[in-house]
């Protein structure tokens, strides 16, 4: 079991410990509410192009060979993400070298330098990243699915931004949405695994009031009502990448529905014996990739369904998995499917938990993103503690409309 703490450092930066039996590693992570949906228009991809920045150095660390090779001489994994919900920091490495790690992860994150000739050598290198995902037609689904499903609102707007962006901004004007958003009652600090190699709580204070006592001055736009559209974007191939998405009615600041949709997902198109992977891979022969996931924000749950399959065959996946989605909302789940799928999404936790940097990026989900407890125990058990009826009612409430993207040889008529 777990053993937790929280408290709330002088700077307002909550800092969270997770303690976790039988492990010799620790991840350390710090996370803010400043993922790309509290991004104005203007501002998109800036999120992302500052995660990029803060990695070229800070006071201590002060360029980038210095952030990279200290981190190798702990044996260490650096790494960061940026998603719609949140931006991320973090660092996994073994328990002895708990300060060292730390100091280098609060120093450039906490205080980094923003460069102006690393801004502009750094430009190009997203450029070029921007120019590899427009290049992978799975992504560019990814892309289009978000913006049928969420037209202009910031949810609908990929994470990296357009080019065009990404030439224009200003030092100032990262500086400024930084101001802004990495407010310490907006993010949190997490510390999980083997916490043994933690230096004394004043060096705690010290280490991670690095990051200034900003105001909480930003937020972001609520998530608009769901709209049904279909984007297509037509591109002479043999493959077509189709995406689905539907608007559970659960409330996603409630945990149990949250859980419950998770089994709903599972059952779905989340495993090996789910309905989408028995049915329309392994009896039709219609794809080789189908699948279901679910995700929460903090306003709005979704449900997307996706496939990866032959030209000719996505008019026949599309009916289908439209249809099984709609015989899940009239008929309900089977008894042995559900707890089957129970099973199998409190399993497949269990062994993701083994890692403490899922553990961290879970507990930073759930702080930042929702404002509940940290506790990777409690997510299990709510998976446990999920029941027939409650799935049942998830399945009820997915929504008839739906959003719709692909990218392929077909036209929007195909999803009429």
């Amino acid at each position: 079991m777990a053993s937790i703490s929280s408290s709330d450092l002088a700077n307002g930066l909550p800092l969270h410990r997770i303690e976790l039996p039988g492990t010799r590693a620790l991840t350390v992570l710090v996370a803010f509410d400043a993922g790309a949906r509290t991004e104005r228009p203007q501002e998109n991809g800036m999120a992302h192009f500052l995660e990029h920045l803060v990695f070229k150095g800070g006071e201590l660390y002060d360029d980038y060979r210095k952030v990279n090779e200290t981190a190798e001489r702990m044996g260490a994994m650096l790494n960061a993400y940026t998603s719609h919900d949140l931006v991320a920091f973090h660092i996994t490495c073994r328990a002895e070298v708990a300060e060292q790690a730390i100091d280098l992860l609060t120093d450039f994150v906490g205080r980094p330098k923003i460069d102006q000739d690393e801004l502009d050598r750094e430009r190009g290198v997203v450029i070029q990243e921007i120019a590899r995902a427009q290049d992978q037609p799975a992504v560019v689904a990814e892309h289009l699915i978000d913006r049928a499903a969420f037209g202009n609102h910031p949810l609908g707007r990929p994470v990296l931004g357009p080019e065009e962006h990404l030439r224009d901004f200003s030092r100032d004007a990262i500086l400024a949405f930084r101001e802004r958003q990495w407010a310490g009652t907006r993010g949190g600090a997490f510390v999980v695994g083997n916490l043994d190699g933690l230096p004394d709580e004043a060096r705690l204070e010290e280490l991670f009031g690095r990051f200034p006592a900003i105001s909480t001055n930003g937020g972001y736009d609520p998530a608009p009502a769901l709209e049904p559209r279909v984007l297509v974007e037509e591109r002479e191939s043999n493959q077509s990448h189709l995406r689905m998405s539907y608007r559970p009615s659960i409330d996603p600041r409630d945990r149990r529905q949250r859980a419950a949709l998770a089994v709903y997902s599972t059952l779905l198109g989340g495993s090996m014996g789910s309905r989408l992977f028995d049915e329309i891979r392994e009896q039709r022969g219609l794809a080789y990739s189908v699948y279901s996931v679910e995700h929460s924000f903090a306003d709005a749950p979704i449900l997307q369904l996706s496939a990866g399959l032959d030209s000719t065959k996505c008019a026949e996946a599309y009916t289908r998995m439209r249809e099984i989605v709609d015989e899940l909302r009239s008929e309900g789940p089977r008894e042995e499917e559900f707890e089957r799928a129970k099973s199998y999404a409190a399993g497949r936790r269990v062994l993701a938990f083994e890692n403490t940097n899922a553990v961290a990026r879970y507990a930073a989900n759930q702080r930042v993103v929702f404002g509940e407890d940290v506790d990777p125990d409690g997510s299990i058990d709510v998976l446990d503690d999920t029941t027939f009826d409650d799935v049942r009612d998830v399945a009820r409430g997915i929504s008839t409309g739906l959003a719709v993207a692909c990218v392929g040889p077909q036209t929007a008529d195909d999803f009429a």
